[in-house]
């Protein structure tokens, strides 16, 4: 459950991108940070672990509303991808309100996906969280690998590894062109206050 502070009227959120290493997890998140200055009040933190990196900042969603009076701050952050810092993506999925799952979308990337998606299941399992029910977007990245004469899954095969069951809303993309960016974004936001809106309703009644 996010952060309620009760005294500003403010509720704070956690939303992490998530995804195989070099999928274009921090390239997201770098897109947003330089194309979305206004509502944006903090520096982009970055926690290097060795040959890898954790990004985050302050994101503040003013054309999503509110929700029940309360202003709204989402925290954006980044996982590393590689296997061998799975402590830290635990560490980092702690409190997460909603996961943006960034896929590769180049053939040679096409197990690694499904072994990140596998990956963010049992983590989010120690948190008693489930995929199935947590606010999920998925996006297909790189998509501009095609233009260089790479490779590429088609979304149809994509679709069938990591979103067969899980049908989360999806979205054709690149991190490097900015395509579909903000379009994720706009779309997790959405689907997390929602979810949180709901969560309150539901704490409310509970005390009634």
């Amino acid at each position: 459950m996010a952060f309620i502070n009760l005294k500003d009227k403010l509720i704070q959120a956690k939303i992490v991108y998530y995804g195989p290493g070099r999928g274009g997890k921090t390239t997201n998140l770098e897109y947003i940070y330089n194309k979305c200055s206004q509502q944006i009040n903090s520096e982009m933190v970055t926690v290097k672990t060795q040959g890898d990196r954790t990004l985050f900042f302050d994101f503040f969603p003013f054309d999503m509303g509110k929700i029940k009076e309360y202003d709204v701050k989402i925290q954006l952050y980044t996982v590393p991808g590689q296997v061998k810092y799975n402590s830290t993506r635990r560490l980092v999925l702690k409190g997460v309100d909603g996961v943006v799952f960034v896929a590769d979308s180049a053939v040679e990337r096409r197990n690694k996906n499904m072994i990140s998606l596998k990956n963010l299941e049992e983590n989010l399992a120690l948190y008693h969280k489930n995929i199935f029910n947590i606010p999920l977007v998925i996006q297909y990245n790189k998509r501009d690998l095609a233009k260089q004469g790479l490779p590429i899954l088609d979304i149809e095969t994509m679709e069938m590894d990591l979103n067969e069951q899980l049908k989360a809303p999806s979205f054709e993309a690149s991190a490097l062109e900015g395509n579909n960016i903000l379009s994720t974004l706009k779309k997790i936001i959405s689907a997390t206050m929602s979810s949180l809106e709901k969560e309150l309703t539901w704490e409310h009644e509970k005390w009634k």
